[in-house]
């Protein structure tokens, strides 16, 4: 052979080792975004792109899952990549003994809404956030529930394929633990709503308040409240057994013959007047001194109260959607600001009347808050008082 024919052998032999010590280079392709919507939540895009919420939220760096706004553009990364298939176990996991008691079954917990229930409310009752069930449901509207409608529950299990409210014992019922006497001697009855030591009980029915009980038993709500150590109004729930004192611990004021609070001093001034009683949780409508309305109402909680002193109404809505830290509202209806962000408005998202429910504002019926809307021009002065 001679030196050209034996050059191209070599070449041919460095290119084919060439080509078989060199990998397959592959572009990883970039991942598409998306601009979050108004309402929208981490749970329903994940669901939308097929991925998991841990997934997307570790693509985007975010810490806090339950917390996206809009207009934040989001990196949406590979499901495949994102969620890679579970690895097969390397061995059988042992069979269980022949006498094993069998696990009970986990089947998801669902909650069916009762009338006055709010997601906060349902939320409380199961020990968990009330953004994490609406991201379990894919609601863009946590703040919209209707009578009869079944919530997931997430990371709650149940021994049935059924889930119901959190049992509350019966005032009577043995703890658990406990054994009945070997002889147990007969006892009478107690009286209906009456406990054999001293007060009275009352089980919470769909949709009360503790301010429509306290006027069941002319109690006031807070004397309620402390006698059965609740410091949020809106945690009670259908079945809860409540006691009821013998006596107001704070006795509010004398209602008249018809069960509405004689109200405050109607005012002097000529023209019409709003005024707000906290402590009655009452509107009140005045035109030229004389009483021509008054409401029930809900007005802030605790935590964020409504606030006190002489205002005027300065803008008017027919519907307005309001959001802030953890609640979006669209279509509020019958809006009236008085003050800054203080508002008059019609309520669809509880009917809780005569305790705090809201951020500030003072909740109405929706059918009150209309009247009050035509009733009332803009200049029109509102009193808030205790």
């Amino acid at each position: 052979m001679d030196r050209r024919h034996w050059n191209r052998l070599i070449a041919v032999i460095l290119v084919i080792t060439l080509a078989l010590s060199i990998q397959p280079f592959q572009v990883k392709a970039e991942g598409q975004t998306y601009v979050v919507q108004p309402g929208e939540t981490l749970f329903r895009i994940a669901l939308r792109y097929g991925l998991t919420v841990d997934a997307l939220a570790a693509a985007n760096h975010i810490t806090d899952p339950t917390h996206i706004v809009a207009g934040q553009v989001l990196i949406i990364p590979d499901a495949n990549a994102a969620n890679p298939a579970p690895a097969a176990p390397a061995d059988p996991p042992p069979a269980a003994p022949a006498n094993a008691v069998p696990p009970p079954n986990s089947a998801p917990v669902y909650y069916t809404v009762q009338a006055g229930d709010t997601l906060n409310s349902i939320a409380r009752k199961f020990g968990l956030n009330m953004q994490d069930i609406a991201n379990a449901n894919g609601m863009s509207d946590p703040n919209h529930l209707h009578v009869g409608q079944q919530i997931l529950i997430p990371g709650a299990k149940s021994p049935g394929s059924s889930a119901t409210v959190p049992s509350v014992p019966a005032p009577d019922q043995p703890a658990p633990d406990t054994q009945p006497p070997a002889n147990p001697q007969p006892q009478p009855a107690a009286p209906a709503n009456t406990t054999a030591t001293t007060g009275r009980t009352h089980v919470v029915r769909p949709g009360e308040g503790l301010a429509a009980i306290g006027r069941l038993y002319g109690i006031s709500w807070p004397t309620i409240a402390a006698a059965n150590n609740i410091n949020d109004p809106n945690t009670i729930y259908a079945g809860m057994v409540l006691t009821i004192p013998d006596s107001d611990a704070n006795p509010t004021t004398m209602a008249t013959s018809n069960g509405v609070p004689p109200g405050p001093n109607p005012p002097t001034t000529p023209g019409k007047s709003i005024t707000v009683v906290l402590h009655e949780q009452r509107v009140y409508a005045y035109e030229n001194g004389s009483l021509v309305r008054n409401v029930l109402v809900s007005t802030g909680l605790p935590g964020t109260p409504t606030v006190q002193g002489d205002f005027k109404i300065y803008v008017k809505y027919t519907s307005q959607l309001m959001t802030g830290p953890g609640y979006y509202l669209p279509g509020v209806p019958w809006v009236m600001y008085f003050y800054e962000g203080y508002s008059f408005h019609g309520t669809y998202w509880h009917h809780n009347w005569g305790h705090p429910m809201s951020h500030g504002c003072v909740n109405m019926p929706t059918e009150e808050a209309l009247w009050l809307y035509n009733w009332a021009e803009i200049g029109t002065p509102v009193h808030v008082q205790w």
